[in-house]
């Protein structure tokens, strides 16, 4: 059955039988055939086949999602009672958004090094996300779901978006009560990974509100944005990681906190764990402990950025 599930996902992965033959160190008639006595034992089609390409039928694409999801469980679960796992080497390459990447990434791969220091690490640091099917990239940090069924996207941190402006701005402007009053106020655009500027969107309870916002200054650097607020300027939405400590000091105060913005939780994306390495595994389970340890509150569900 195991053996099943990772030779269909191998296919699709590879994309062609001839590809999935030569990974496997097969004939691809082999392959087809093996393909076809598992079709059968299902009792449907898996995959249409054409001469230069396959693409998953409808109960393929449910049958791949399910295989993904199994031999991960599998693979977590024999790592879990392994003794003699298999000590990480070699090179990790690693994607993580420029300021979360200096604040967070960067020290938790100097503590990891010094635990597996056979294990060279190559941080990239940018604020256009990577492909990882396309990029040489073994693990790209994310903020929220992760948007391609052939990832992995494992949590490591619980993260908000907020709503804030300085004591300044807010007694000079007067504070938000509902999120339409936004369009008033002067709101600082953070206008990053091609995504819709300016259009905030805010739930409470079952009810979401999507306001376009406005102001005279916007950039693409998160940084900035956080200045311009704390000299004044305006309301920004930003990260949790990022203005938690301002908001703690009093040099920003949080605005219309009973409504819920988009989620930003912190995720480490991979590709799918079949013959997952002991480095990526081994970084994984290492940051999500460092980022328990830097980032998650007593209380569950909280966080102390």
């Amino acid at each position: 059955m195991q053996s099943d599930l990772a030779f269909f996902c191998l296919i699709v992965k590879q994309g062609s039988m001839a590809a999935a033959a030569r990974e496997l160190n097969l004939t691809p008639p082999s392959v087809s055939r093996r393909l076809a006595q598992l079709e059968e034992r299902l009792g449907v089609r898996l995959l249409n086949r054409t001469t230069r390409r396959l693409s998953l039928t409808g109960e393929g694409e449910v049958y791949f999602a399910s295989a993904l999801r199994i031999l991960s469980d599998i693979e977590e679960m024999e790592q879990q009672v392994s003794s003699s796992r298999a000590a990480p080497k070699g090179l990790l390459r690693i994607n993580a958004p420029l300021g979360f990447g200096r604040s967070y990434i960067g020290p938790a791969i100097s503590a990891f090094n010094r635990r597996y220091p056979e294990v060279e690490v190559q941080l990239h640091l940018s604020d256009r996300p990577v492909n990882l099917p396309d990029e040489a990239i073994d693990i790209a940090i994310r903020f929220g779901e992760a948007p391609d069924s052939r990832l992995i996207a494992k949590k490591i941190a619980a993260n908000r978006r907020l709503l804030c402006a300085s004591p300044a701005y807010l007694a000079a402007a007067g504070s938000p009560q509902t999120p339409h009053d936004l369009t008033r106020h002067q709101c600082i655009v953070l206008r990053q990974n091609e995504m819709a500027a300016g259009n905030w969107r805010l739930s409470h309870g079952k009810q979401t509100e999507t306001v376009k916002v406005h102001g005279t200054l916007s950039t693409n650097d998160g940084e900035v944005a956080l200045n311009w607020a704390l000299d004044g300027y305006g309301i920004l939405m930003r990260a949790e990681w990022d203005v938690a400590k301002y908001l703690r000091s009093g040099r920003l105060v949080q605005v219309l906190a009973e409504f819920e913005t988009p989620p930003a939780d912190v995720y480490a994306v991979y590709m799918e764990r079949l013959n997952l390495s002991a480095k990526v595994s081994c970084f994984v389970e290492h940051l999500r402990n460092f980022m328990r340890q830097h980032a998650d509150g007593p209380a569950a569900g909280r966080t102390v950025w």
